[in-house]
């Protein structure tokens, strides 16, 4: 049975599935935890996230025109680093967007269902899309154009609610109050339209840490464009598409959060944003355009749905790649003769987010993968840095910056975010040693 995939994306194929990876929950879900934290100080932590996103899509750009193949920063880190960075970085990338999976689909169900059928629905939803990736990454991609362009559609309404309905108008006292305050949002002096103190959880002011915490809840909705580089094994042209496609989805992305996030904060106000279950909602109805509420939903649900699509094709090729180099058992490797996809590591990661689909809490899932996908960006950039000067298309202070941000982001998470994720982590590299063992026992020429 083969254990190589087929190139059949296009560059047009290469940046939909980049833009249905980041435009789905995130930006319908992660503003709100993210006020919750710093306020009006969420404004800077975009700006922080963005920063970070830049520098980790030009490593893993760069990575990716040298190493086209399955698995993404698992390959750039054996590659670079050694086998035991492609580890980390490929199991972080498990862990982290495995859980990213299970968040997209508990927003789908949130904004298609009632409360009482969301967990079954999103478990429904989950089998689908893997059924789906099942049959071939040409499906995958043509689904997600039809999921992503509607849904880009609807973020310009929320926009537009928010340009004419007079929300943007807002902003600049909040940074004002940043900047007058010395670095600190003066949360007491800031009053959004509706008359509420802007804010997030109370009063008082939102300092550099608070803004950091939510830059690090920000990064989940940017971390979209690595699915890109785990697809580079079925992309056509590697070297010039990959490169091009990420860089054309995470520059569309980064204008699409500017302006949602400028439009909810103004709309609502900090408090209000970080009250609220389903922001892009209220936002519409508080500047008027109440009649877009349920496209906005509707919005949600596709988005949640092309990012989940997205992801599962992503992890599948991640332990496809791991098993391939024998991180993950060998029985993960295995190509389907007919459909030309990694079916078995594709139904085993499905099984595991229906798992966290019934048991797990959306606030916790999103710190939970930011954590994960930091680690796999810290080490793309590591691996960047390393690369030989042939093949470096950036400076090496791009790769160095975006190393110490993910540094950053992850150690101020919240704690229990990060002390799940070092105990998942060192978990995951125990079991690695004992099946390396185990391996060796049985046959010495496998042992690394």
């Amino acid at each position: 049975m083969s254990s190589r995939l087929e190139r059949r994306l296009g560059l047009g194929d290469a940046v939909f599935i980049g833009l249905g990876s980041m435009i789905g929950a995130g930006v319908f879900a992660v503003f709100q935890p993210a006020a919750h934290i710093a306020g009006a100080g969420m404004l800077i932590g975009l700006v922080v996230a963005a920063i970070v996103a830049f520098c980790n899509a030009s490593s893993s750009a760069q990575l990716a025109a040298q190493y086209p193949s399955a698995g993404g920063s698992y390959v750039y880190g054996r590659e670079e680093l050694g086998p035991r960075w492609g580890f980390a970085a490929g199991w972080s990338f498990l862990i982290g967007k495995t859980a990213s999976s299970a968040a997209m689909a508990m927003v789908f169900a949130a904004y298609a269902v009632p409360s009482p059928w969301a967990r079954l629905v999103a478990v429904a939803v989950v089998v689908v899309l893997v059924t789906v990736n099942l049959f071939g990454i040409t499906r995958t991609a043509l689904l997600t154009k039809v999921i992503v362009i509607p849904v880009l559609a609807l973020l310009v309404v929320v926009v537009a609610s928010g340009l004419l309905g007079g929300s943007w108008a807002v902003v600049p006292e909040y940074l004002q109050s940043w900047f007058s305050g010395g670095g600190e949002w003066r949360l007491s002096g800031t009053v959004s339209p509706g008359g509420e103190s802007g804010s997030g959880s109370g009063g008082g002011s939102v300092g550099p840490l608070a803004v950091l915490q939510s830059a690090g809840l920000l990064f989940f909705a940017f971390a979209g464009y690595a699915r890109i580089a785990t697809l580079g094994e079925e992309v056509r042209d590697p070297s010039k598409n990959i490169p091009r496609a990420i860089g054309i989805a995470f520059a569309v992305v980064v204008v699409i959060y500017a302006a949602i996030g400028v439009t909810a904060l103004g709309a609502l106000g900090a408090s209000g944003l970080a009250a609220t279950d389903n922001p892009l909602v209220d936002v519409v109805t508080t500047n008027g355009w109440a009649w877009a509420s349920p496209l906005v939903r509707i919005g949600a649900a596709l988005a949640s749905l092309g990012a989940l699509l997205a992801l599962i094709a992503g992890l599948g090729r991640t332990a496809f790649a791991m098993a391939r180099e024998g991180d993950l058992p060998r029985w993960f490797s295995a190509v389907h003769p007919r459909f030309n996809t990694p079916y078995r590591a594709e139904l085993v990661v499905g099984a595991v987010v229906v798992v966290l689909v019934l048991v797990a809490d959306l606030r916790g899932v999103i710190g939970f993968s930011s954590f994960g996908v930091l680690l796999y960006y810290f080490v793309a950039n590591l691996a960047a840095f390393r690369q030989a000067r042939a093949y470096r298309r950036y400076p090496r202070a791009v790769s160095v910056l975006g190393a110490l941000g993910c540094a950053v982001l992850v150690v101020t998470l919240p704690l229990p975010a990060v002390v799940t994720g070092v105990l998942v982590v060192v978990a995951g590299f125990v079991l690695r040693e004992l099946r390396s063992r185990h391996v060796a026992r049985i046959d010495p020429k496998l042992e690394e």
